[in-house]
């Protein structure tokens, strides 16, 4: 036993060591997925933090510092020489440099810019006009002065303060409140609701059609779809505003309204939808759908009780695409609900306030925040759908 015991010994000695293999490719691919990630989380990170921001904090820093206090310069009138009052023969004025503003604690203060940290907190600082100011941490100042004040002009005096970070909702007020944005959020979704319905029916029983029945045709319909999925929007834009317009002479409909607009939607997003909900179709068990037929079950009943069901992650998928694609959309809309105060969609709506307020980056920031809310909230409730679809039948 012990020969053979040594034996066993000298042969696990001999074999070579297995080390675990490292998948290059498989840390490559987390590491890619990781940077997508960051590369879209982070800026949509920075948008909400800077659109919930103070807007002088906005002006001076950047977003990542939105936990840290901001040092700025700033300067503020002292009063005239009416204000003055006069105790044991000094003439006296006093007040407040920052006003109803609580956020900010003083620093430093001069008379000019060149010396605004000139003169500490508290300390006295010698004026142009006579006496000496001192001012406190929260602003505020006594003039003092041993002869009667006579200046009319209000000098200034500059300042360096520290400010507080301070979270506001006063920027998404402004939004909200500017220029019927609230109205122009309600037309989006009056516009991006229908028009992402509508063609996904279509598009279902299309599908169904050109996936389990047989016809004369369907090839080449197929194909049709295949290659209208190339065509640019831009190119058959007008063909379908002038097709629309002859048909709304005939039956009298609005020019300019949500009936053509949806219309026009379901038009440009009937292809794709097509396209990948047969291939999802086209994947479905056989054996099913021959059951069921030969249990007496129509084409109808059985894209009814059977398919639709099981298509459920291709028509989330595709309701995505075509929601996020409408809601982000302006051509369409321009062209076919125009430019008027009842029809604007909110990124029209937001053009306006990039023209009103293309310096003010807090409004900017909090509108550009609330045109992707309902974006984010259809794209997180239909995630765990959206791959399965979007993948669906292109593996055999």
């Amino acid at each position: 036993m012990t020969a053979a015991t040594d034996v066993m010994v000298e042969q696990q000695q001999a074999a070579p060591r297995s080390f675990p293999r490292i998948r290059i490719g498989r840390w490559v691919t987390h590491l890619s997925l990781l940077l997508i990630v960051l590369l879209w989380t982070v800026p949509t990170a920075g948008l909400l933090v800077t659109s919930l921001r103070d807007p002088d904090q906005i002006a001076l820093t950047g977003w990542w510092t939105a936990l840290a206090p901001a040092e700025i310069q700033a300067n503020a009138r002292l009063p005239a020489a009416s204000d003055q009052v006069e105790e044991a023969g000094v003439y006296i004025i006093r007040g407040n440099i920052l006003g109803a503003d609580t956020n900010r604690e003083i620093l430093a203060y001069g008379a000019t810019n060149a010396t605004v940290r000139g003169t500490p907190v508290g300390e006295p600082l010698a004026m142009q006009q006579g006496g000496v100011v001192r001012i406190d941490v929260n602003g505020n100042f006594e003039w003092r002065s041993p002869v009667e004040f006579t200046h009319d002009a209000r000098p200034r005096v500059y300042y360096a303060a520290t400010m507080a970070p301070r979270a506001t909702l006063e920027n998404y007020q402004t939004v909200l409140t500017a220029n019927n944005v609230g109205r122009s959020f309600l037309n989006s979704l009056t516009v991006a609701i229908p028009a992402t319905i509508i063609p996904i029916m279509v598009a279902a029983f299309a599908a169904y059609a050109l996936a389990w029945m047989r016809f004369r045709g369907r090839d080449f319909i197929l194909a049709a779809v295949v290659g209208l999925l190339v065509v640019p929007l831009q190119m058959s834009l007008v063909p379908v505003l002038s097709l629309y317009n002859d048909i709304a002479g005939m039956f009298g409909l609005e020019g300019k309204g949500y009936f053509g607009v949806w219309l026009a939607h379901t038009a440009f997003g009937l292809p794709l939808a097509i396209y990948l909900l047969r291939n999802y179709m086209a994947g479905l068990p056989k054996e099913i759908m021959e059951s069921a037929r030969m249990d007496g079950a129509s084409h109808f009943q059985v894209f009814t009780s059977m398919v639709l069901p099981l298509s459920f992650p291709a028509l989330a998928s595709i309701a995505i695409f075509q929601f996020l694609w409408i809601w982000n959309d302006l051509l369409v809309a321009l062209v076919f609900l125009g430019s008027q105060d009842t029809h604007v969609v909110l990124t029209g709506r937001l053009i306006d306030l990039l023209g009103t307020y293309g310096n003010e980056w807090h409004v900017l920031t909090a509108g550009a925040f609330v045109s992707i809310i309902v974006p984010l909230i259809v794209f997180f409730s239909l995630q765990r759908y959206f791959v399965r679809g979007l993948l669906a039948g292109s593996v055999k």
